[in-house]
């Protein structure tokens, strides 16, 4: 009987499959259904039921789940060649129970609508229009810093600690439902990733639990990126799947935030992403533009280039390519560099807007 649930459970994954691929062509019905309908009560009871936790209940999972399986896979090495078809039954088994979770608790968000399409932004831009946005960008990042620290060779130092800065995140999204309802965000669960430490390693700032709805910080990373990256990552908790959707809405979320840190975090986040996309396109206007930014916000982004660098290693790209080729797996074209099309959510959005 056993056996015959294992072989069903295992089997279970090509239907699924196929409902996946199925689903993901109907958009409009994800976005009713999935990420305004089931998705938000899974995400609440999940935040609800493991938020007030001070560690991250899902890194524990991880790192049992790494721990059992590299245990199965010992003990159990020598059926591989004498009892194939079961050991392979178990394997499929778990990676079943697996792909099933984590898309209906998590995954079927990449295949909802378009952000651009739910806020009414145009998809494309000019340059004429990046350059002039990214102008209004630098004035406001500047102002700020030099609100902040006096004089605009220094750079901004942060008076909280990183556990202070995740617990100030929620306001901005207090204040960002006001414009936009739909981003509503109940039942805090912003941690510190236990694992922060292959994080850095592997090159990332953080991540969401999809098995648990945790938004994992590294905790790491300069206290200057908290801001942004924690509210990126409360952006996925959202709903907002794709990367490029969850920085924009961080972006938002940080620039709505009352606290001025907030706001030079969140002004600059956007700013060094529209600085990327005008290097691409013309070398020497960035050049021009990068002359008129305040030193001291020039050496904050020093700060964060030196962080990474010195955690370079062999094995970072290998991390790097796996993430990519699993991003262009779920609906996300260009992998990695689909992050760089958060700039024309960014340019449509502040285009006509007074920063």
């Amino acid at each position: 009987m056993l056996k015959n649930k294992k072989i069903l459970i295992a089997f279970a994954i090509v239907p699924a499959f196929l409902l996946v691929k199925l689903l993901a062509k109907f958009p409009e019905f994800i976005e009713t259904y999935y990420s305004k309908g089931l998705y938000p009560l899974t995400s609440k009871l999940f935040r609800y039921t493991l938020g007030w936790l001070p560690f991250s209940f899902g890194d524990f999972v991880y790192a049992f789940a790494i721990i059992y399986s590299i245990r199965w896979l010992i003990i159990n090495r020598k059926r591989i060649f004498k009892d194939f078809r079961n050991w392979l039954i178990d394997v499929f088994s778990a990676l079943s129970i697996v792909y099933i979770a984590f898309h209906l608790f998590w995954a079927m968000n990449y295949y909802r609508l378009p952000l651009h399409k739910n806020l009414n932004l145009k998809a494309d831009y000019t340059t004429e229009t990046l350059v002039k946005v990214t102008e209004n960008l630098i004035a406001k990042s500047n102002a700020i810093h030099l609100k902040i620290t006096k004089n605009d060779t220094i750079k901004v130092a942060f008076p909280y600690s990183k556990s202070q800065v995740m617990s100030k995140v929620p306001e901005g999204y207090t204040a960002l439902q006001k414009t936009f309802p739909q981003l509503e965000y109940k039942g805090k669960s912003i941690k510190k990733s236990l694992l922060s430490f292959p994080l850095t390693y592997m090159g990332f700032s953080g991540y969401l639990n999809p098995l648990s709805n945790e938004a994992q910080v590294n905790s790491m990373i300069p206290v200057f990126k908290f801001p942004t990256t924690a509210s990126h990552e409360v952006a996925h908790q959202l709903g907002y799947a794709a990367e490029n959707e969850a920085n924009f809405i961080g972006f938002l979320a940080a620039t709505n935030n009352e606290d001025i840190y907030f706001k030079y975090s969140g002004y600059t986040f956007g700013l060094r992403h529209c600085l990327y996309e005008i290097y691409r396109r013309n070398p020497e206007q960035y050049e021009a533009l990068v002359q008129t930014i305040n030193p001291g916000v020039l050496k904050n982004y020093q700060d964060v280039r030196d962080f990474w660098n010195a955690h370079k290693n062999p094995i970072e790209p290998l991390f790097h390519s796996t993430y990519n080729t699993f991003l262009e797996a779920n609906n996300q074209k260009g992998g990695m560099k689909s992050y760089s099309y958060v700039v024309a959510l960014l340019v449509n959005y502040l285009q006509d807007k007074t920063l």
